[in-house]
């Protein structure tokens, strides 16, 4: 079986967001596996381990991504693939269809990637590339049962458990709880530097900077205001039922 794992470095989410003009400063800053990431790698190491096959880890990202890459062909990946070109914008648009470009002359059996990254939140790559590849989508799993041709998935449905059986090749995106992802081994990491690993650029999947163009701008970037301290309103219940009627309505405008 081959299995294709998208994956994407994002923030230690300990890290303290600083903006700059406008920019997030990477000054200092740790970076790490996205998360939810970390469930995909894991589980398709154990398909592989369990049904034989390869496991290629997939990234579009800046140069520094391949850390993130190592540090998952020491959970046991077979090799790893970065587009990385500063052409390719910030956009899910964009990023989807340079996967797109990449996968299309692939064929990959299975797709596994993480339910959302923890920086942008959007969740939209998968979905996008699923369509570009016309194959099927499932998000949010917590379960993968591979059967021949087709998978059974259980997923996470706003708390509610959906079972769906889906016909491979097909696209699943990791939800907490599939899985406990392992710890790279000391023999992993020192394996994992000589393991396969490509780098290509836009000229190398027969795309252009025409073909990047991004379906979303960001205009602005501002931190969330700083909480304010929290108000106790002291009295008998129906005064202070009064004085926090009061506030809702002429403090924060919510009534």
């Amino acid at each position: 079986m081959k299995i294709v794992v998208l994956m994407k470095q994002t923030f230690d989410t300990e890290e303290k967001i600083v903006v700059e003009n406008g920019t997030i400063a990477e000054d200092g800053v740790k970076f790490v596996i996205n998360p939810y990431d970390e469930y995909a790698v894991e589980e398709a190491v154990k398909l592989r381990d369990e049904l034989g096959g390869s496991v290629t880890l997939l990234s579009v990202g800046p140069d520094r991504t391949a850390e993130a890459l190592r540090t998952a062909l020491a959970m046991g990946a077979d090799d790893a693939v970065l587009i990385s070109d500063d052409r390719i914008p910030d956009d899910e648009y964009a990023v989807s269809n340079v996967l797109y470009a990449y996968l299309s002359k692939e064929n990959p059996d299975l797709i596994l990637g993480g339910n959302f990254s923890v920086d942008r939140g959007s969740g939209q790559v998968a979905i996008r590339l699923a369509g570009l590849l016309n194959i099927p989508h499932t998000g949010s799993i917590t379960k993968l049962t591979i059967n021949g041709t087709e998978a059974e998935v259980h997923r996470d449905a706003e708390g509610d458990l959906e079972i769906l059986t889906v016909s491979l090749p097909a696209i699943f995106t990791a939800q907490q709880g599939l899985n406990e992802p392992r710890y790279p081994s000391l023999p992993g990491i020192m394996k994992a530097k000589k393991k396969p690993f490509k780098t290509y650029m836009l000229e190398d999947l027969d795309l252009t900077e025409d073909d990047m163009k991004p379906a979303t701008k960001q205009k602005e970037l501002t931190l969330p205001p700083e909480r304010s301290a929290g108000q106790i309103l002291k009295g008998e219940p129906a005064e202070v039922v009064s004085e926090l009627v009061s506030l809702l309505r002429t403090k924060s405008k919510v009534i």
